[in-house]
């Protein structure tokens, strides 16, 4: 087989992907051949196996426009999930926009200790407060068919896309949305099993020192906690067992170092009791419940 050109052994699939692996790399990008893939596989309509499957493939001339400008854009330090427009998040692909928070993997596992409180539950009620782009409400309502959730954001961007995910999953007949600051217009003794947040919790003054893709394309409001970072919480778990059944849950995420503080906003604050840490898979403790 007569070898091809320098040139056009360039613009295959395999040249464009080390040589743009190597240009994010000296962007300081943290996963310069996985977005470098992610990127290309999305511009292509294909899969990232396909792109292994075919890496002497040339890309045509419109191929690597396409490709260069979305290139162009995560050298700029835009998040791979807004230049693509989704998310993977507990298996599922969400919708995701600007001005709205991007599903963190660490989430994951707040969905898997609310998952675990209301498991044999039947018809279990949730509220979800700061719903972002519907993936925690909507990875719960995909394992558990029987509960209902009421997700709640001041952003009225997150409640539409939250909204447009959970259609997408066809689970809209258990999701309702409303535009509520924390439990504003939600009446007291409302009686959820469980309510469930992933609240603003990174100090204001932390903020700053965060990557590019944090700073300048995610929402602060859906970040700033405040100057340790647990003003939210601190509003959040003094309310919440008004809006509780008896011996309902609450389970938050915390920040990184913050499991030990929220502990004890949840105890001597909230006055809740059986206080429990969890950690996520990196060992880090991410989400702390406690019974009303």
């Amino acid at each position: 087989m007569q070898e091809q050109p320098k040139k056009l052994q360039r613009w295959t699939i395999k040249g464009v992907l080390a040589w743009t692996t190597e240009y994010f790399a000296k962007k300081r990008i943290k996963t310069p051949r996985l977005d470098a893939e992610v990127l290309l596989a999305s511009s292509l309509g294909v899969d990232r196996l396909h792109l292994y499957l075919n890496l002497d493939r040339p890309l045509l001339p419109q191929e690597r426009e396409r490709y260069r400008e979305l290139v162009r854009r995560r050298g700029a330090r835009e998040p791979v999930a807004l230049i693509v427009g989704k998310k993977e998040f507990w298996s599922i692909h969400f919708r995701v926009v600007p001005g709205v928070l991007i599903p963190r993997p660490e989430t994951e596992t707040l969905v898997e200790i609310v998952l675990e409180e209301i498991r044999g539950v039947t018809s279990p009620s949730i509220l979800e407060i700061g719903t972002g782009s519907g993936a925690v409400a909507v990875s719960i309502l995909q394992e558990h068919r029987d509960a209902r959730v009421l997700a709640t954001d001041i952003n009225p961007l997150a409640l539409k896309t939250a909204s447009l995910n959970a259609q997408n999953a066809q689970l809209s007949r258990s999701f309702d949305c409303a535009a509520l600051d924390l439990f504003s217009a939600i009446r007291p003794g409302a009686g959820f099993d469980v309510i469930c947040s992933n609240p603003p919790y990174i100090p204001s003054g932390t903020i700053p020192l965060l990557e590019p893709e944090i700073t300048e394309f995610e929402p602060l409001s859906a970040l700033d906690g405040g100057i340790d970072g647990l003003d939210v919480i601190r509003e959040l778990v003094a309310h919440a067992r008004n809006y509780l059944k008896p011996k309902g849950a609450l389970i938050l995420e915390v920040g990184d170092g913050q499991a030990a503080s929220v502990e004890e906003i949840l105890s001597y604050v909230g006055g809740f009791h059986d206080i429990h840490k969890f950690s996520d898979l990196s060992g880090k403790q991410r989400v702390v419940k406690g019974r009303a």
